[in-house]
Formats: structure tokens, C-alpha cells, sequence
């Protein structure tokens, strides 16, 4: 009988062979190759091997023996204690319903980090202090060097750092992350980079250091200048584990015998840029004997942990995950050439330039011109955004800036004399190297940007916490923008891990009386005695996001690890409301086009606190009930009920009109489920009602707006959904596209025809909340979407017409790939193309049959029906 195909795509704990993992009890997932072979698992069989060093294999630690079931999502660890610095295999096979012989054995890897062990005593934190020029701290260079007797059989590197680091052995850099380790709250945890350098080490002496700059540290953060908010000393704290042929563990660790100095980068400032001047580099500053300059001082010894935990990743680190060949360069009046990446990105600019010694080159970002052609920055706000090269001279240098990073589609560079290389700039995209997942495409070519500029708005901002924008002087992991596109999100590109992180860095912040924070990690809160905290929409994230994350995903573990702090929230909000009533929010619906001031809605800030209370409270009692927490469901419920109660007696009349009369507030009624079945359809009447005031056009802002076209086409207003998005005037999501944009836009109005720019207080250009209709967009324009969590069971429900000729969209299930799509033919028919991943069932719900369904097995089906 044939061998069916071993499985692929393996996974612990949703990344990739991970190195460093910390955890207990990991969780390993596959995924069935589509095929004859691979409909539906009957039986799988995970073997998990200790490797011994140089990857001969070791002893098994565990055999899950053949167990019986369709399992291959986040199957738990089952051995005995995994040990610390460790390296695993673990091979899985599988049985199908078609076959009785396993599949092929298919292999993945991972490493343990320190597993709750102690670091080595003799590991310190070192650092330089150095004097501020012009208010910011040249980066440092810290080096040390030891002996080894024989080359080792395995070297583990830890890194850890107060600031930002990138770690060098023997000359040459040492893995590909950027501005690592990431940004946490390093009051209460700094995270880890682990590097596996056992290839990198030689008999004899070595040479180890680090470049260290500020980062989020001890950088300028927020809006007013403020530095050194965590800490005003950079610091390092690196050790290597050392195997050798006997078997004997030892450690190199920084201690007080390294030296340090003062980089050829004079600064560097997230929101600044960085300023280097070529002619101070020494070549070979990591080398066993470092080249020639001087400079060198003995490091500080810096306070220990202080009961800061040191913690493995759990993320995707950021890198460089993409790189642009500049469109077009213009010279300008200023005798400067503006270089058009055709497309706005964090990152950076590497420079390759040709110039006399001493030259000084200015690089300045932008994300759209003015009428002029010259950059507009004034909605950079405080941030310079420039980056200066100063030229060592003798032929053609190449240059990147290490520790900053800015939200950029135009470079202008000043201050060559002559004509700039013809390669002088390469657009260097920076990301959290998350996967690519899924994707949607229409027979509209405006709204097909339009999801490209979502995923551009995800990538440019997902840089190990999902920010606001990557531009001006915040840059901050606003928690309400967060939560209204996680499921965009997850849709795009496989995030999981991502927002595991994202819901510790809440959890961090919470305080003890259970609000969540505006912003995580949490700064504005350390900076200002205002209270940037439990604020509805936002601090509602800490619930929201997790369960996300479970529907998307199936991981009911970010459910566990986030509940106490949900019930905690749903505590807080009790002794912030009176009656079940709310009003604890201090942005409203955020930047609504129907503001009263500038940002504000009349969507009453009560109502949209009650509502979200209500909401948080219905998603922790279904946690609970995910969880087996039977008692707590039971309360929460009751909870739930009560809230609902309050949101009916309050803001809704006889008829089912609503405090406010507005888009949000029936959105939010309908989307949360708060009105009684009886009302409802008055209610949609009087939300037509609303967008026919409007010339059928959106008037709502964060809260409202993720909710507006999936509440129109749940209740029967489909058509009236496509209609907004296919608008280009002014509101819109097509205006941005109609104007060349090639990411999501913060305000509706950040640029219109007839006035021009949006207020420069708060105008980013690339900023992804609005880009939450890419939810809508995959589940109701394409009809791509899941009926149980994790994608275990799918329902498509695709809606043809009202504007569109055909829509499709895929997303890269936990069992693999979905698709959904339709077009339509001649005659009144519609050709329906779906994709069923293996290991899952699926209905396709037919459209204008009174709701017929369809089941579907594991494969590809193609139906045609009529509209």
C-alpha cells in the first residue's frame, strides 16, 4: 500500500523551530498535505528525542504512542521535564481514514533557554556611561575575549540588554535580528536573544562584544522628550555555555575585564535617527586583536536583576523582511534629490555613496510630498527623522542605520556635490518576521490596493509591538487600535505568537485594581499624571484580543493565561459603573467624522463603555465556559445579563432608537447583541436612517467603523456595505487609494482634495485601525470564515453583486490552506471555487436560496448557482 505523504509546516508553540523556548510544556503542530491521502487524520504519533551534542541523537523523552483522533493543532508535550540548554527533535506520523500505514516521519527542532534556571552568578551587567551630546548618547561598543582550549562540541549565546543590541563573535555579527531583544516592560521582564554560535568558536582566543544603543530604554519616548524613562544607563548582560568533548559545561560571561567605548555612531534615536561619522570606524573591533584607535575603557558594573525576569522569546523577533529599489529620484531647489520608494515602510535607507573624506550626507524621510514636491514632515510632529553619514572617503561606502527606524516612502539626501550613485538608496523594510497567511482580491482594482495598503499599514507597524504609526515622535502600542484589527490581523499573516506577546505586555501594565492601559507597554502612565488607563475600547483589549486569538487560532492557553487578568478587568469595570452603566472612556469613538471637537464623537462615551462592558463580560464567561471554570461562567453570564439590562434601560427607546442617533451606536448595540431580537429590525431601519443623513456615507471612527459593514450585511444591508467601501469622496476608504496612498491613513480627512492636509497634531500615514474592514472583506465579500475555533470547521458564505463581479480570499488555516471565491458568469450564474483544508469539514451557504447549505469535504469543489 502506498506510504501517504508525511506532514509539513511543523510548529512549536506557533513558531518555527524555536531556540531558546522556555517553556514547560511546549505545544507541536502540522499540517496534512492536501491529496488523496491526507482528507482527514485518523491517528498521529509524536516522538520528541533529546539530541546530544552535534545533533547525534540522545535518548527519547517522549512517545505519544499512537493515539487515536484528528488532533494536530497545539498537541502538548507529554515527557518527562524537558532539561534546560537543550536541544530536541520531535518527528511526527500520521494515519488518514485511506490508509493503514503511517505517513513518512516528518522532523522539526527546538532548544530550551535557561527554563526558570538561574543565569551564572558571574554574569554581570556591564555598560559605559557617557555624556549626552545634544541630548542623545553616542552608541557604545563593548567587547571582551577569552581562551579556549579546544574547540567547543556546543556554544549556546544569551543576550540580554537595557537598550537595544546587536551582538558580534570573532568579527562578524551574530544572527539577523533587529533591535533586540524588543521592547518590553523591563521593570517586570527583558527578553532574551539565544543563538546557537557553536560553529563560530575556535581553539584559542575569541573575541565577543556588542554594539548597545538606547532603543526604548533609555531613548526619547511619547510626546514631550521625555528619556531615560525605564532607565538612564545602557546596559549588557551576555553569557556563552560551553560543551566540551569531556562533557563539561563552562561559561564565558561579561564581567568586569571588558572594555568599552564610544562608537563611530555619535547617535541614535528612534524617533531622531542616527548620525555616523565614518572616519572614527575602527575595522576589526571585535577581532582577537582589534584593529587600530584607541579609546577603551574599563566597563561600569551595573545593579543586577533586581527581580526583572530575564524571559526566552516568545515571538518572532524583528528583521529585514523585505527591500525596495527606489521608483524615481527628482532633484529639488534645494539642490537635493528626493528618491520615491513607490511605497511607504518602516525601516530604514542604506546609503552607497561615492564622496570626498569629510563629506556629510543627510538623509530626511517623508511620507508624502507637498504640491512643491518637497517633503511634508510637519505631521513628524517633534521627530527629526533624519539620519547623517559623514564619509570616510577612498571609494564607495555602504551604510545602514542599526538602532533607529522611521515610517518613510520619500528619502531626500543632501549634501553630495555632484550626482548620487545611481544605487545610492535601497528602501530596508523592518517587520516582526511574521508568515504571510492569507489574502483577498476583488474585480476592483481600487480595493485590491486597498487590502494591500492594509498589509503594508500591518507590517509597517507590527514591529514587536503593534504601534500606531511608525513616524512621528509615539509609536506607541495603543491598545484600542489594537484590538479593533487584530482580527485583521490574524487573517494576514500568522500572528499568534505575536499577540501572545502583545497580552503579556497588557497583563505587565495592568494595574492591581484591574484596569488595562491605553498604551503597552505601558509609558504614558510613567511620563504623566494624567490617567492613561481603563478607558473603554482600550482597556477592553485585554479581553477582546485573547479571545480573538482563540477563534483564529484555537489556542485555548492564551485564554488561561489571560483569564485572572480578564476577570480582574470585569472588576474594575463593576466598581467604575453604577447600575451596570459605564462611563469610563476618555476618547470616545476616536476621530469619528461626526466629532464635536477634534476628535470626539455624539456617540455618548457611557453608551460605548456600557456596550464594551457588556462585551467583555459575555467573552470572559465564554472563556470560562472553554476553560471548564463552570462557577465563574455562571457568575460572569449573570454579570453579562445585567450590563445588557443597563444598555436597554439606558440609551434605548420604545421604537429601538439609540442615545446619540449615530452610525456607532447602532453598530455597537447590533454588533454586541444588546438590543432584544424584537427590536433589532428597527434598529437596522434607523441605521440606514443615520448613513442616508450621510449621502449613504460612513461618519464613524475607531469604535464604530470596524463594525459598520458587518452589521449592515449580517442584517440584510449587504448591498449598502459594498456601497460604502466603494465611495472615493471624502469619507472614505477609496479616497486614500484615489490619491496614491499605499497604506492606511490615521484620519478620514488626512488629506482631502479641498482642504489639504489633515491637523498636524495627529496625521499618520500609515496607521492601521481603518484597515479593520479587511475582516469584513475576507469574511463577507469573499465569504471566507470559520465555524468553530481554530478552523476546525469552516462555513463560506460568499455574497455575489452589489458592485462587484468577483471576490475571492485565502488564509492559511492551523490545518491549512482555505480559499473562497466567486465570479460571475453569463446568464445570472455564479461560479463558487472553494477549498476545503484537510482535517476540517466546511458548509457553503448558498446566496438567494433561503439559506441552503452545502457540506463539503477536505479538497478542492467548484459549485455554480445563481444570483
Amino acid at each position: 500500500m502506498t506510504t501517504p505523504p508525511a506532514p509539513y509546516r511543523l510548529l512549536v508553540e506557533q513558531l518555527e523551530a524555536p531556540f531558546g523556548l522556555d517553556e514547560a510544556t511546549p505545544r507541536f503542530s502540522w499540517q496534512l498535505r492536501p491529496g488523496k491521502w491526507h482528507q482527514a487524520q485518523a491517528a498521529y504519533r509524536v516522538v520528541v528525542t533529546r539530541l546530544a551534542p552535534g545533533a547525534r541523537a540522545g535518548g527519547v523523552v517522549w512517545d505519544s504512542g499512537e493515539v487515536r483522533g484528528a488532533e494536530s493543532v497545539l498537541v502538548p508535550y507529554g515527557g518527562k521535564a524537558l532539561e534546560a540548554h537543550a536541544s530536541y527533535r520531535w518527528t511526527v506520523r500520521v494515519w488518514s481514514a485511506e490508509s493503514d500505514a503511517p505517513s513518512r516521519g516528518a522532523t522539526g527542532y527546538f532548544a530550551t533557554g535557561f527554563r526558570g534556571t538561574a543565569w551564572p552568578k558571574q554574569a554581570a551587567w556591564i555598560g559605559l556611561p557617557l555624556a549626552l551630546r545634544a541630548g542623545v548618547a553616542p552608541v557604545r561598543q563593548l567587547r571582551g575575549t577569552f581562551e579556549l582550549a579546544a574547540a567547543p562540541v556546543e556554544a549556546r549565546l544569551y543576550v540580554a540588554a537595557r537598550g537595544v543590541v546587536e551582538p558580534w563573535l570573532n568579527g562578524a555579527r551574530v544572527g539577523d535580528e533587529v533591535l533586540a531583544p524588543g521592547w518590553t516592560d523591563y521593570r517586570r521582564r527583558i527578553a532574551v536573544s539565544a543563538f546557537d554560535v557553536t560553529s563560530r568558536l575556535v581553539a584559542g582566543s575569541n573575541s565577543w562584544g556588542a554594539w548597545l544603543g538606547e532603543g526604548w530604554y533609555a531613548g526619547e519616548l511619547a510626546f514631550k522628550g521625555d528619556r531615560g524613562i525605564y532607565g538612564r544607563e545602557l546596559g549588557l548582560r551576555a553569557c556563552i555555555r560551553i560543551l566540551d568533548t569531556e562533557g563539561r559545561v563552562s561559561w564565558v560571561t561579561t564581567d568586569e575585564d571588558w572594555r568599552a567605548r564610544a562608537s563611530a555612531t555619535l547617535a541614535a534615536s528612534l524617533y531622531h535617527g542616527e548620525e555616523h561619522d565614518a572616519r572614527r570606524a575602527r575595522a576589526g573591533w571585535c577581532d582577537v586583536r582589534p584593529g587600530a584607535g584607541g579609546g577603551w575603557r574599563a566597563v561600569t558594573r551595573q545593579a543586577g536583576d533586581g527581580g526583572v525576569e530575564l524571559a526566552g522569546r516568545i515571538s518572532p523577533p524583528i528583521r529585514v523582511v523585505k527591500e525596495l529599489t527606489p521608483i524615481g529620484r527628482t532633484k529639488v531647489a534645494s539642490g537635493g534629490w528626493i528618491y520615491d520608494l513607490g511605497q511607504n515602510i518602516s525601516g530604514v535607507a542604506r546609503l552607497r555613496v561615492k564622496a570626498p573624506r569629510c563629506t556629510r550626507v543627510r538623509l530626511r524621510f517623508g511620507e508624502i510630498l507637498q504640491a512643491d514636491g518637497t517633503l511634508y514632515v510637519a505631521n513628524l510632529r517633534r521627530a527629526r527623522a533624519t539620519d547623517v553619514y559623514v564619509c570616510a572617503g577612498g571609494g564607495v561606502e555602504t551604510w545602514a542605520p542599526r538602532f533607529t527606524f522611521h515610517g518613510f516612502r520619500y528619502v531626500e539626501v543632501t549634501g553630495l556635490r555632484g550626482r548620487p550613485l545611481p544605487d545610492a538608496i535601497t528602501g530596508v523594510v523592518w517587520s516582526s518576521d511574521l508568515r504571510e497567511a492569507g489574502g483577498f482580491v476583488c474585480s476592483d482594482a481600487r480595493v485590491n490596493r486597498l487590502q494591500e495598503n492594509i498589509e503594508w499599514g500591518q507590517r509597517g507597524n507590527f514591529l514587536d509591538v503593534p504601534t500606531d504609526c511608525p513616524q512621528r515622535d509615539e509609536r506607541l502600542g495603543w491598545t484600542g487600535d489594537a484590538q479593533v484589527f487584530a482580527p485583521t490581523a490574524l487573517f494576514n499573516a500568522a500572528a499568534g505568537a505575536f499577540w501572545r506577546k502583545y497580552c503579556r505586555d497588557m497583563r505587565d501594565a495592568q494595574r492591581k485594581d484591574g484596569a488595562f492601559p491605553d498604551v503597552a507597554p505601558d509609558v504614558l502612565s510613567m511620563i504623566t499624571p494624567r490617567r492613561w488607563v481603563g478607558n473603554a475600547a482600550w482597556g477592553d483589549a485585554g479581553v477582546i484580543i485573547p479571545w480573538v486569538v482563540y477563534e483564529q487560532t484555537g489556542d485555548a492557553g492564551i485564554l488561561r493565561e489571560n483569564f485572572a487578568a480578564m476577570q480582574a478587568w470585569l472588576r474594575y469595570l463593576e466598581s467604575h459603573s453604577v447600575a451596570g452603566v459605564c462611563g469610563d472612556t476618555a476618547y470616545g469613538d476616536w476621530v469619528a467624522t461626526d466629532a464635536v471637537k477634534e476628535a470626539w464623537a455624539p456617540t455618548p462615551c457611557d453608551l460605548i463603555g456600557t456596550a464594551y462592558f457588556a462585551r467583555s463580560a459575555e467573552l470572559t464567561a465564554r472563556a470560562a465556559e472553554v476553560l471548564g471554570e463552570v462557577v465563574a461562567a455562571r457568575e460572569i453570564a449573570a454579570l453579562h445579563a445585567r450590563v445588557v439590562a443597563a444598555f436597554r434601560r439606558e440609551y434605548v427607546t420604545a421604537g429601538a432608537r439609540l442615545a446619540g442617533d449615530t452610525q456607532t451606536a447602532y453598530a455597537l448595540a447590533l454588533a454586541f447583541d444588546l438590543l432584544p431580537d424584537g427590536q433589532r429590525p428597527a434598529a437596522v431601519g434607523h441605521l440606514r436612517r443615520a448613513l442616508t443623513r450621510r449621502a449613504d456615507h460612513l461618519a464613524t471612527g475607531f469604535v464604530g467603523t470596524p463594525l459598520l459593514c458587518p452589521v449592515l450585511s449580517r442584517y440584510g444591508a449587504h448591498d449598502v456595505a459594498v456601497k460604502l467601501l466603494l465611495h472615493e469622496d471624502y469619507p472614505s476608504w477609496l479616497l486614500p487609494v484615489k490619491n496614491g496612498a499605499t497604506t492606511m491613513w490615521e484620519r478620514w480627512n488626512s488629506w482631502t482634495p479641498e482642504a489639504g492636509f489633515g491637523p498636524v497634531t495627529m496625521n499618520s500615514f500609515n496607521h492601521y485601525a481603518f484597515g479593520a474592514v479587511g475582516e469584513w472583506m475576507y469574511r463577507d465579500l469573499a465569504g471566507l470564515g470559520a465555524a468553530a475555533p481554530g478552523w476546525r470547521a469552516l462555513r463560506f458564505t460568499p455574497r455575489p453583486g452589489a458592485g462587484l463581479d468577483a471576490a475571492s480570499a485565502w488564509h492559511e488555516t492551523p490545518h491549512g490552506r482555505a480559499e473562497c471565491g466567486w465570479r460571475q458568469q453569463r446568464g445570472g450564474r455564479v461560479r463558487f471555487e472553494v477549498v476545503v483544508p484537510p482535517n476540517t469539514s466546511a458548509k457553503l451557504v448558498l446566496p438567494n436560496t433561503s439559506g441552503r447549505e452545502v457540506s463539503l469535504g477536505p479538497g478542492r469543489h467548484v459549485v455554480v448557482g445563481w444570483e
